[in-house]
């Protein structure tokens, strides 16, 4: 069995949740309905997730639920895109992303008057990608080219942003949420970011 997915029989032994908790939250939009994985087992037909999302998900909830009420939780969950928009110097004082980043960003996209959501997340990514040393200035144009060029056909769907080097040649693929995807031996997996995760994380900061 993949190692990277999680039976719903573990995750309820795992957790301490019930049965009931799982598929209500599933209702209320907390849990993706693409994390219930259907898989052909030798006992029939059994129910899997992606393992380190579905266990970061939950924890948040059972944190979270005495503080925000479960439709608050989906809206900080949600991966469609908020209306906020923010100034480049909002982006600074609100400490989201760096001015050398956001410097960098206006090199390959201009300077807009206000930064859309979505534009907040490009940046964002940027940010965290350099700031981990994970990835080199010079990739920095390719990350933005993939994120700007296609993140909007998603439409808010949840989607993986995938970057790995081959020879010393960098490459940005944009794949559905759980997806797995395999490369040849000779490809590095360099990071694999989760873009709702992302989301989430620039909404607590908002």
């Amino acid at each position: 069995m993949d190692p990277n997915l999680i039976s719903k029989k573990e995750l309820l032994e795992l957790t301490g949740i019930s049965y009931g908790q799982l598929y209500r939250w599933k209702r209320k939009n907390l849990i993706p309905e693409d994390w219930f994985i259907r898989r052909a087992t030798f006992t029939g037909q059994e129910t899997f997730f992606p393992r380190e999302q579905i266990m970061s998900r939950i924890a948040k909830i059972v944190h979270m639920k005495d503080d925000l009420s479960l439709d608050e939780l989906a809206d900080m969950f949600s991966p469609h895109l908020a209306g906020t928009k923010l100034t480049y110097d909002e982006l600074v004082e609100q400490n989201i992303v760096s001015a050398n980043t956001l410097e960098l960003y206006t090199k390959y996209q201009g300077k807009p008057e206000v930064f859309s959501f979505e534009q907040v997340l490009y940046v964002y990514v940027l940010n965290r990608l350099l700031i981990t040393g994970e990835m080199s200035l010079d990739e920095s144009g390719g990350l933005l080219q993939v994120l700007c060029d296609h993140y909007p056909s998603f439409e808010g769907k949840p989607c993986e942003l995938i970057f790995v080097r081959k020879m010393g040649i960098s490459t940005f693929v944009l794949v559905p949420g759980a997806t797995e995807v395999h490369f040849d031996s000779g490809v590095k997996i360099v990071s694999r970011l989760n873009l709702a995760a992302c989301i989430e994380e620039l909404k607590a900061k908002m």
